[in-house]
């Protein structure tokens, strides 16, 4: 008896059943999955699309419902009741023009104006404007005959005058139950396509006789959805609603109603492709609007392949499995034969591998090692720098002082010789027994050790070695420091320093004492830039600017040289002359402020020099 080849065991007649059966279930449960996942994605897209659909209308609701009841108030002002009776007088015209410019300033509209029982426009916010509405007949316009009728009018339309979009809305101004004229205010509505623009949905608005006047696809503005009767189209233009506008339909190929939401095909007029949406609308009976929108189904189509593909990969696998399983059954045998000869082979790359893996295994651990000891070496090296970086901040403070130390030698000498003098007038005013005139001399010398105490504990904050912690800073406080150390030098060199911080409650993140060091570097320039000015003056101004503070100190002196003014951060770069500075300062005033989380520029401004600093602001 001949034994079948393993071939031919592996496609017999038993398998080639099952594989068929196995496959004709995958089709079906494809089917059934690609059904499912269809239903399903788009139920999920038709849920988001109509809370965002909901949203879209509520805000729309609440921008006319601000507006929908002012003019109905202002009507009732007995100013414009007296003026539609006695309406004669320039004055009078001119007064009403600005209360209504008023009016609409503070209620923030496009426009509000004044017509009379005629239609004619006798007063109007845009009365100073190249276009102004006043002495314009709007008669023909459906707000004006609604409110005329004695009730509040609606109405869109691009205007008559300004060519801009608008809602209207009209009401009657009434004197003892007869209709004088009529108030007009009409509100912008274009900052509404601008707020809900998202990618994949196309928000619009349509109106009684369909068409978008509001749509986040610019293109279709002032478009149909379907074509327009002859009559509406007549209408629309008596009533100069959209005047030079198209009117023409939207190329829809397809629609299609399933449940809740409707399908449509529409082809992008740019590159002739078809695109596929998920149709939802709402009405906004009020208005006699109606809002739709319309999502790509993108998402959708690919959440049912992705279903598609997991389940078919799934099925594959599962396919594969019991294939691999039923060769290995008829494999055994022919592998039980060549399991010693295979046993060995393993045996003997073993033992290579071994060699390999032992020999690599040294030369890591001798690799590792380097690399530890390299780590080490990084670690000493960047603890040393940043100790050397902090030395040459401390020295540049001392050197700062060094260089103010004749006006606080000054500043202190002449406390002293006050104290002096008024001590030796005490003791001759109490032998005198002068009591009084005695006291009044020890509460003077009592005065000047408070003010030299002050100065000496001032420079001892500043000049000691500080942390790096940042903590929330008052910016005047700084200020006022940095200000008490250079009071000497300000004082002698006759400059007029004027501050401006708005508030002056205003904080920042920074490290106290490394912040006043870069306000006295930056104001000891200022004042050595102005010293051959006629009139010295330094500006210190300081302000919120969106989350940071913005810090400026400004001078009057020639400012910085433009081929220069790249340079100035640089280290040892400097334009004083030899022995007043080495060039540090404005370097290491640059890097504290970057530590800070700020940064520093240097500009030069009709006035001078400008150096910026902005910092966060808690």
């Amino acid at each position: 008896m001949v034994e079948p080849s393993t071939a031919e065991g592996f496609m017999g007649r038993p398998f080639l059943t099952a594989l068929i059966f196995g496959l004709v279930f995958m089709i079906a449960a494809l089917a059934g999955t690609s059904r499912w996942a269809y239903q399903q994605g788009f139920a999920e897209k038709a849920g988001e699309s109509s809370t965002r659909l909901a949203l879209y209308r509520s805000y729309l609701q609440g921008v006319l419902e601000k507006y929908e009841t002012l003019p109905e108030l202002l009507a009732t002002d007995k100013r414009l009741v007296n003026f539609l009776q006695n309406p004669d007088g320039r004055e009078r015209i001119e007064a009403l023009n600005r209360y209504l410019e008023t009016v609409n300033r503070i209620s923030d509209a496009a426009d509000t104006y004044l017509m009379d029982r005629e239609g004619l426009t006798i007063a109007a916010s845009n009365w100073q404007t190249p276009r102004p509405f006043v002495g314009r007949n709007f008669s023909f316009r459906p707000y004006f005959q609604e409110a005329m009728e004695g009730h509040l009018g609606r109405y869109f339309a691009l205007g008559a005058t300004s060519s801009q979009r608008g809602y209207y809305f009209a009401y009657p101004v009434r004197h003892q139950q007869q209709i004088l004229g009529t108030l007009v205010m009409k509100i912008n509505i274009d900052t509404v396509e601008d707020k809900w623009k998202k990618p994949g949905d196309i928000f619009l608005v349509t109106d009684p006789e369909g068409v978008i006047f509001i749509t986040t696809k610019t293109d279709w503005r002032y478009r149909t959805l379907l074509p327009l009767s002859h009559g509406v189209l007549e209408m629309l233009v008596a009533s100069k609603r959209y005047p030079a506008a198209s009117l023409t339909p939207i190329n829809i190929i397809h629609s299609k109603v399933q449940d809740d939401y409707g399908l449509v095909s529409i082809v992008d007029e740019e590159n002739g492709v078809v695109q596929r949406y998920l149709h939802l609308r709402s009405e906004m009976r009020e208005a006699g609007w109606e809002v739709q929108i319309l999502s790509d189904i993108k998402g959708v189509e690919q959440f049912v392949i992705r279903t598609m593909v997991a389940v078919g990969s799934v099925f594959t696998i599962a396919v594969m499995l019991i294939l691999l399983f039923w060769q290995r059954q008829l494999r055994l045998q022919e592998r039980h034969r060549y399991e010693e000869k295979s046993r060995r082979m393993l045996e003997d790359a073993n033992e290579v591998l071994e060699s390999r893996v032992s020999s690599r295994t040294r030369e890591l651990t001798r690799s590792n090692s380097q690399l530890r000891q390299e780590i080490t070496e990084r670690q000493r090296t960047e603890a040393k720098l940043r100790r050397t970086r902090k030395e040459l901040v401390h020295a540049a403070k001392l050197a700062a002082l060094g260089q103010m130390s004749a006006g606080i030698t000054h500043e202190l000498n002449q406390p002293l010789a006050a104290i002096r003098t008024y001590s030796e007038n005490a003791v001759r005013l109490f032998r005198k027994e002068r009591g009084e005139d005695a006291l009044w001399n020890l509460e003077q010398i009592s005065e000047l050790t408070e003010r030299m105490a002050a100065l000496s504990t001032q420079l001892k904050l500043f000049a000691r070695k500080t942390s790096d912690r940042l903590e929330i800073v008052p910016l005047h406080g700084s200020l006022d420091g940095a200000l008490e150390i250079l009071r000497p030098a300000l004082v002698k060199s006759g400059v007029k320093l004027e501050v401006r911080i708005i508030p002056e409650d205003l904080e920042v993140w920074a490290n106290n004492v490394l912040l006043q060091q870069v306000l006295v570097n930056l104001i000891s320039n200022a004042l050595h830039a102005v010293q051959n000015q006629e009139e010295k003056r330094i500006l210190i101004t300081a302000h919120r600017q969106g989350g940071l503070v913005k810090l400026l100190v400004q001078d009057n002196g020639p400012g910085v040289v433009q081929e220069v003014i790249e340079q100035v951060f640089e280290p040892f770069f400097t334009t004083k002359e030899p022995g007043q500075g080495l060039g540090l300062g404005l370097t290491i005033s640059a890097r504290i402020v970057r530590e800070m989380g700020g940064t520093i520029e240097v500009a030069n401004t009709e006035l001078g020099a400008c150096f910026t600093i902005k910092l966060k602001t808690p």
